[in-house]
């Protein structure tokens, strides 16, 4: 391994666990937003302020932590475990600011270890009784943490978050809730957590985490499905961020052929709103090829049979993707991965050479107004890869986006139109305290 790409591997190390740092030890912005619509306005509940009770699904192994409270480690876990995570200030917050901390973790329930066990029976394979029962109980158990959170929230709504590149548990919990708080605390918040912050291997345990990653696309995809079809949800919106982009989006990949051979898609299947990437750490070519498998594969079944002209209504679904060429973690995955361009990088002016047919597929005309590119026009602190939680501007924007259902090129998202769907985020909204 040549001393460039080993001193790539130094410098993407030190990039994102700053990163993770920064989620730990962050101090949330007063943001300014537009009311939501009347129709869906709803009262800021007592938790809007702080100490919400998230919800946290993980295919982590349990860990004891400080003072034998449980928490999960990097270690990757054979079940999928859910439960309820408390977040409270921190008892030296200096006045009027607040820094928050992971405080009691209670675990309610687990699916069964996979994979699931099987008899020979005379017709062939079967799953055992005993699994298919306790995959079921486990699915009751979670939706029924679900359906007590839905019947407490303003809104009928989900929003879950998948954190990216060695983050603990305590980093992905902090960050949900500092999306949840952005977004006042009227949705039902998850924390979807795979098993990150893996050490060994080449580049300092980026080769791990990426590992995990995939690892966690069948736990993950089983999670959104009973996520979705809990009694009461409304919408349901899939956040991620960095490398928990590659997991969404092999999540969403598998969850849409589904819904495809089923003559159903993503929104009217399972209700899938939004799917919001910030800084994906994703090759273009790749996440294109994941997230619009389904359309480019006529021949796959459509119910019974193929039907190559047919696609089912997308309905509400929506891809906003948040980049930014100045984003120097991702710079250093690059070259890491061989990468021609992350997705995270993506910008009109920086397009590869030989991509722009390629990049030409992301218009709107192809993908008929289902995806957004938001190019993040700021400095996002040093490394410039969790601008998504540091930039108030991005925070406004999102909170247009899920709260307010306002499209891109509405007054309230305070963006500017590149070439649709190209836009980037306004300089006056930059300025804005």
């Amino acid at each position: 391994m040549d001393f460039y790409r080993a001193m790539a591997g130094l410098f993407i190390l030190v990039c994102l666990v700053g990163c993770a740092t920064q989620l730990a030890e962050l101090s949330p912005q007063t943001i300014t937003t537009s009311p939501a619509p009347q129709s869906s306005q709803a009262a800021r509940t007592p938790q809007a302020l702080g100490a919400p009770d998230l919800l946290y699904i993980t295919n982590r192994e349990p860990t004891v932590a400080s003072g034998n409270r449980l928490s999960y480690g990097a270690k990757r876990a054979i079940f999928l475990s859910f439960g309820s995570v408390s977040i409270l200030p921190k008892g030296n917050s200096s006045a009027g600011t607040s820094e928050f901390r992971v405080d009691a973790v209670s675990e309610a329930g687990r699916f069964p270890a996979t994979p699931y066990g099987v008899v020979t029976t005379a017709s062939g394979l079967r799953r055992t009784p005993e699994a298919v029962a306790a995959h079921e109980q486990a699915v009751a158990s979670l939706q029924a943490e679900i359906a007590r959170r839905l019947a407490a929230a303003g809104r009928k709504e989900v929003v879950v978050f998948v954190h990216g590149y060695n983050n603990s548990f305590d980093d992905a919990a902090l960050a949900t809730d500092e999306i949840c708080r952005s977004l006042q605390n009227q949705f039902v918040c998850i924390i979807l957590t795979w098993p990150a912050g893996g050490t060994g291997g080449s580049f300092f345990g980026y080769n791990i985490d990426r590992e995990s990653s995939e690892f966690a696309v069948a736990d993950f995809k089983k999670a959104v499905r009973a996520i979705a079809e809990t009694k009461g949800v409304e919408r349901l919106h899939l956040l991620a961020h960095s490398r928990g982009t590659d997991v969404l989006a092999s999540v969403m990949q598998q969850l849409a052929i589904e819904a495809y051979v089923s003559r159903s898609s993503l929104w009217q299947r399972y209700k899938i709103a939004n799917a919001v990437f910030f800084a994906p750490d994703i090759d273009l070519d790749v996440a294109s090829s994941k997230l619009f498998a389904w359309v480019s594969d006529p021949d796959l079944a459509f119910g019974s049979k193929s039907t190559p002209s047919t696609l089912p209504s997308q309905g509400s679904l929506h891809l906003t993707v948040y980049s930014s060429p100045r984003d120097e973690a991702l710079k250093a995955s690059t070259i890491i991965s061989g990468s021609v361009l992350r997705l995270g990088q993506l910008a009109v002016g920086n397009l590869p050479r030989g991509r722009n047919e390629a990049a030409s597929k992301w218009e709107g005309s192809h993908m008929g107004g289902l995806v957004d590119f938001v190019e993040f026009s700021g400095g996002g602190g040093f490394i410039g890869h969790s601008y998504f939680l540091s930039d108030a501007t991005i925070k406004t924007d999102l909170v247009a986006l899920i709260r307010d259902r306002a499209k891109a090129g509405d007054p309230r998202r305070q963006l500017v139109e590149i070439k649709r769907p190209f836009w980037r985020t306004s300089d006056a909204s930059q300025a804005t305290p």
